[in-house]
């Protein structure tokens, strides 16, 4: 991501429109290759459900609501605009960093708060959850399990900085907090997704209506009067939809690029690329050959089952952007999940074939093109981006605290009540 950005930015050979329309290209088929493979590493955890307990299945709640309820009001107050709604509707990990581009496109302030959480959780998230696991755990108050389930942010590394930190405070019980930590990090990865996707972003958009007319801030988070601001929140959200809709319109390639226009959110509007099955091939093996070669040297390894693995997933790939456009309401990386998640699990017979062949694919290393297709993005957002400055750090922080402290106070609650 970060020698993406340095692309994206650097001034000596500036990325135009241009390449960035068709980096837009490749990032539809690449975001939704990483889903599959993420949904094919759930599929054959689905069985542990049989023995997950209540506290378990509750803390997930605090997850899906703590974010929107103590960290939504806060960036409203701060004037972030509808950047607000991205940054907390959960903590911005790479499926909903991936369902935002889907849903609300890369020029939307949605989808720049979703990027700047998701940012700042990659460079500083681990470090800042394990003091906050310290802090909390030495307070004597909070049961260390209901901590250790409150890590399951789905997260890997803010999960893992956690439980060092509890575990050097409750040694004896290592072992426990490790293993309760990841049931609830694969809780999350499970049914978190769907949760923020179906529960929690609904409800961040409707309460971002009523903390907007009581803190008097418009959609670019200006201060107005009420009525000017019942206008500016529906231009809002027609606003984010049609942007949405653009993706799919079709232009010629080869028209000029318009580089020099620039939005009222101070985003470059880059051209977009004719979407014909020749271009979709062309996405789809780059997308392919760029896995199977970033996997084998990342793992090390190469077998000749993960061509057919790196196969199966880009096949789910397919059927996944056919279906949302049949069903426009669902978009793609909810598909995909769903489908790759129930072909893997191991109680349908071709479930065990299929996690057998992508077994050996890290889902990280296969979908580094989108980490730097996104960072290569930044030539276009950075204006934007900067505009957010201090106030998307206290944002941040916020939502990761909500999600983690919302999650340990009911799993207390469940533990000893």
């Amino acid at each position: 991501m970060l020698i993406g950005g340095f692309l994206g930015v650097q001034r000596w050979k500036p990325i135009g429109g241009r390449a960035r329309a068709v980096s837009t290209h490749l990032m539809d088929v690449s975001i939704v290759f990483f889903l599959a493979g993420l949904g094919t590493q759930i599929g054959p955890s689905l069985t542990k459900f049989t023995n997950i307990g209540p506290a378990i299945l509750l803390q997930e709640v605090g997850h899906v609501l703590g974010t929107v309820i103590l960290a939504l009001p806060v960036a409203v107050a701060l004037g972030l605009g509808r950047t607000a709604i991205g940054a907390t509707w959960s903590i911005d990990r790479e499926s909903y960093l991936a369902f935002a581009i889907q849903r609300f496109g890369v020029r939307s302030p949605e989808y720049r708060g979703v990027f700047a959480v998701w940012v700042l959780g990659s460079v500083f998230g681990a470090v800042f959850i394990s003091l906050l696991a310290g802090l909390l755990g030495g307070l004597d108050f909070f049961d260390p399990r209901a901590l250790a389930l409150g890590l399951g942010l789905g997260s890997a590394s803010m999960m893992l900085g956690g439980v060092g930190a509890l575990s050097i405070l409750y040694p004896e019980m290592a072992g426990e907090i490790m293993a309760l930590a990841a049931l609830s990090n694969l809780v999350t990865n499970i049914v978190g997704f769907y949760a923020g996707v179906f529960i929690a972003l609904p409800m961040c958009q409707k309460l971002y209506t009523m903390w907007s007319r009581i803190f008097g801030r418009d959609d670019l988070g200006r201060r107005v009067r009420g009525g000017a601001l019942l206008g500016s929140a529906a231009g809002g959200k027609t606003g984010g939809s049609a942007h949405a809709r653009s993706g799919a319109a079709a232009v010629e390639a080869d028209e000029p690029a318009v580089t020099d226009t620039v939005d009222v959110n101070g985003i470059e509007a880059d051209p977009t690329v004719l979407r014909s099955p020749r271009t979709w091939l062309t996405a789809f093996a780059a997308t392919g050959v760029a896995g199977i070669l970033l996997n084998t040297l990342g793992t090390g390894s190469m077998r000749p089952l993960d061509v057919v693995g790196v196969t199966i997933l880009l096949v789910l790939t397919a059927i996944a952007l056919v279906l949302a456009r049949l069903v426009p309401a669902v978009p793609s990386s909810i598909w995909v999940l769903a489908l790759a998640t129930i072909a893997s699990a191991t109680f349908l017979p071709i479930g065990p074939f299929i996690a057998s062949t992508t077994q050996n694919i890290n889902v990280l290393f296969a979908g580094l093109p989108m980490i730097a297709l996104i960072g290569m993005s930044l030539g276009r957002d950075v204006k934007a981006l900067r505009s957010l400055s201090w106030k998307i750090i206290i944002v941040a922080l916020m939502t990761f605290t909500a999600s983690f402290v919302a999650a340990a106070v009911i799993a207390q609650v469940a533990f000893h009540f």
